[in-house]
Parts: structure tokens; sequence; C-alpha cells
């Protein structure tokens, strides 16, 4: 895990993870912190990649394709992840650029996905996200579909799966999804768990979060 002496909202979240990760009994390595830039210009990323933050998140392939070649030319060892909906129409940009997928949530997104992947060689890790709250206006495969649907990923596009991820709904207790979504990724010998963001992702890490997706706490507030 970086550890940073230079950037303060970073310092303060990953001492919140080391503390949540030893009050839980889990090693401290298993719990990776992306920092959520979207919205957020170069000169507000380079400080937190500068105090040693590797991974970083972003909700739109268009705007992560507009402002990360340039970063990554100077940060080459920095791991770029995609934690918004993904369009079919934008797979090619964002298995050009992203290293993990996280939102991997029906047929035709697999299906291109796996065209692109093939075409191209690249292989970036991928994750399906899960509607755990069914809400209609949500991304994600429902609770009661995911195992199918991951099971399609793997035997029909030949997709390798790496784990499951989550945005509870805004007025539910968060716990409740945690748990839910690690009691799925248990039950289908998932490795990583995506949940958790500023506001309640030390409850993520007692549920088995390996990623904690972090923003606010970090950036401060968005840019518009």
């Amino acid at each position: 895990m970086a550890t940073s002496l230079l950037h303060p909202g970073l310092e303060d979240v990953l001492q919140n993870i080391l503390q949540a990760a030893e009050e839980t009994g889990r090693d401290t390595s298993s719990v990776k912190l992306i920092a959520v830039s979207k919205t957020h210009d170069a000169a507000r990323i380079e400080p937190v990649i500068a105090a040693g933050q590797r991974l970083f998140g972003e909700n739109r392939v268009q705007e992560a394709k507009a402002k990360w070649p340039e970063i990554l030319l100077r940060h080459p060892e920095v791991e770029l992840h995609l934690i918004g909906p993904l369009q079919s129409n934008k797979v090619k940009d964002a298995v050009a650029l992203f290293d993990v997928i996280h939102t991997v949530d029906r047929p035709k997104i697999a299906k291109a996905l796996a065209a692109e992947m093939a075409r191209t060689g690249r292989t970036p890790r991928l994750l399906v996200q899960v509607n755990t709250g069914e809400e209609p206006q949500k991304t994600g495969v429902f609770p009661k579909e995911a195992e199918a649907f991951v099971e399609r990923c793997v035997k029909e596009f030949d997709l390798e799966i790496e784990g499951l991820m989550c945005i509870p709904p805004i007025d539910e207790e968060p716990a409740l999804h945690f748990a839910l979504l690690a009691k799925l990724a248990g039950r289908l010998g998932l490795k990583e768990l995506s949940m958790g963001m500023s506001a309640d992702y030390e409850a993520a890490i007692q549920f088995g979060a390996t990623y904690v997706r972090v923003g606010t706490a970090i950036f401060g507030a968005r840019e518009t």
C-alpha cells in the first residue's frame, strides 16, 4: 500500500484503511485504494501521484481519454480503473486505456470486451457490477442473476472474471449490501470485492473489500 507524507487527504484515508483492516484482523496489503479522480484535472491528480498513490479510478471513458494519456506518459506505473458504466461504443477506448474494468454488467458488453481483447491482445482485468439494491436507475446485474452471468462470461465469452463490484443505494444501510456482495463472491470463488466509497469504505473493509473507491476524502469537493 502506498504511503504519503505530502498529501493530507491521502494520508488520512490510508491511515483509516490500515486501522479498519487491523481491527478486522485482515492483512493490510489485501485492501487496495483507488483514488477516484473523476472531474479532477492533472493539476489535482499529480500531487496525489507524487505522494505515492498508484491506483486511480474514472467514471467516464471519454473524460479519462482526454486527460490520462499524457499523465500516463509521465507516470507509466499508474494503474487506471474504470468504475463507471461502460457503453458498447466506448469498449475499444476502454480496453486501450484501462487496466481494470469494474462494470461488466450485461452480455452485450461482455461480448464486445471479448472481441476487442482478442483483437488487440490487451487484457484488462474484469469485475462484474452487481445491482445489490435492484434499483431501476442503476446498471448492474441483479443478485439472483449474478451467478449465471459470471458463468456465461467465462464459458461463452472466454473472459476471466476476478471479482464483483457494487454501489449500495444511497438511502439504505451499506453494510447489508457489502455483506450480500461478499456472500455472492464467496459462492462464486471470486477474489476481488470492489465496494466502499468516501462515506463507507471502512465498513466495506470489515466485510472483505479488496478495492475501496475514494474520491472526495482525498481530492475534496468535485470540480464541475
